[in-house]
């Protein structure tokens, strides 16, 4: 036995030497490779919102490549950024598990999230490794209530895009002559929608508007007949829908298909309101519908840019694609403050600094105690020529608003 384990180290100290030889005889090649610092993306690559995952991958890839092309990240000795891509395929409880191997992999941060109940969980995971985690665009306002300090949500709450909605709907309205009195709500049943019809029950009637009534649905929804036909018979002037993609192409069409031609459909995070996939196969149910979402700055060259490579991948532009390109942005921008990949460090440059906030038009991003990005905005668009045009706020419109969209 003894001669075997002599024999065993020899041949492992040879082995050893003989590399530790090699690389001493090409000093170069080592100091030429820069280190990595890896970021997991979570998002929903399969399911029912496997579009969504798709655009903001591409968005988060064109990132990574731009920085890389730059330089990487300077004060980590020019370190080169690696995406790691969890799935949650499209649910709650495959976020958590998605997490769980981002962390297990390595990621120094994490992204993403997409959905509120996705992030929900993806981010209550990351809690227990302290694992720093921006979210991109889930809007629930009881994510950020948890007093999670690894947590930092780069895109505005669900309050304070209601605030922005209603402050343009009473613009947009009182253009018109007050065209709108009578309001319909409609809505998904989970944390986005019950969201909504909570904050529009209580603050559209302080506004002037009268809500008839507030219809809730199940995600997924395979039917919405009987809700156009409720709709219908109560004749709102205005319909303020939030549902995600699926569900609004659905009811968008349903509407059409039923002639229910309310004078407005105002939509706040519409799934399919601001996406060019719902535009370009559904032209005319698409027309005139406005929403207050997630959005690009229009004006930055960039946009046309992600526009280009969203479209040589084969998909239509939406969102997620902007909103995570700049979320990769501040976590580069995270790693060049903390001068580390530690995440303890990470946290704290998330929460002490500010960060140019990529193509998104928030100026310069800034979390405050909660997490929250204070200067998120998102933007009022709406269908216009079969095409997605911001009609506020005014240093970012591309158009006037049309209302009433139907004569």
């Amino acid at each position: 036995m003894k001669t075997l384990m002599n024999s065993v180290s020899r041949r492992t100290l040879l082995q050893t030497g003989g590399a530790l030889a090699a690389t001493l005889a090409a000093p170069g090649l080592v100091r030429a490779q820069a280190p990595t610092v890896k970021i997991g993306l979570l998002q929903p690559m399969t399911g029912a919102f496997a579009n969504d995952g798709d655009l903001a991958k591409i968005g988060a890839e064109y990132a990574i490549k731009e920085i890389n092309d730059a330089g990487g990240i300077k004060a980590l000795g020019g370190a080169k950024l690696e995406l790691l891509v969890g799935d949650s395929r499209s649910n709650a409880e495959a976020g958590a598990q998605a997490t769980e191997q981002l962390q297990a992999d390595g990621a120094a941060i994490v992204v993403g999230g997409f959905a509120s109940g996705i992030a929900m969980t993806g981010t209550q995971a990351a809690a227990r490794y302290e694992l720093p985690f921006i979210i991109d665009c889930a809007v629930s306002d009881a994510l950020m209530t948890r007093n999670l300090k690894n947590v930092f949500r780069f895109n505005p709450s669900f309050s304070m895009a209601a605030d922005v909605a209603l402050k343009n709907l009473v613009l947009i309205n009182d253009a018109s002559g007050k065209a709108a009195k009578t309001v319909a709500i409609v809505h998904e049943d989970g944390l986005l929608g019950s969201g909504l019809a909570k904050l529009m029950q209580a603050r559209l009637p302080e506004l002037g508007f009268e809500v008839v009534e507030t219809i809730s649905h199940p995600t997924p929804a395979r039917d919405m007949n009987n809700v156009v036909l409720r709709l219908r018979s109560l004749q709102p002037d205005l319909i303020i829908p939030s549902h995600y993609f699926n569900e609004f192409v659905l009811f968008a069409r349903t509407l059409q298909q039923q002639r229910v031609k309310p004078k407005g459909i105002y939509a706040l995070f519409g799934g399919a309101a601001s996406s060019y996939k719902f535009v370009s196969e559904f032209p005319e149910a698409a027309e005139g519908v406005m929403d207050v979402n997630h959005w690009g700055d229009p004006k930055n060259p960039t946009n046309d840019k992600l526009m280009a490579a969203v479209k040589d991948a084969g998909k239509f532009y939406a969102y997620n694609t902007p909103i995570n390109y700049s979320v990769i942005q501040v976590a580069a921008q995270a790693l060049e403050f903390a001068k580390s990949a530690d995440r303890g460090a990470i946290n704290e440059a998330l929460s002490k600094n500010e960060f140019d906030s990529g193509i998104m038009p928030y100026g310069k991003s800034k979390f405050d105690a909660t997490g929250q990005n204070v200067n998120a905005l998102p933007l009022n668009t709406q269908v216009q020529g079969g095409q997605i045009k911001v009609i506020y706020p005014d240093q970012f419109a591309q158009a006037k608003p049309k209302f009433p969209a139907n004569g």
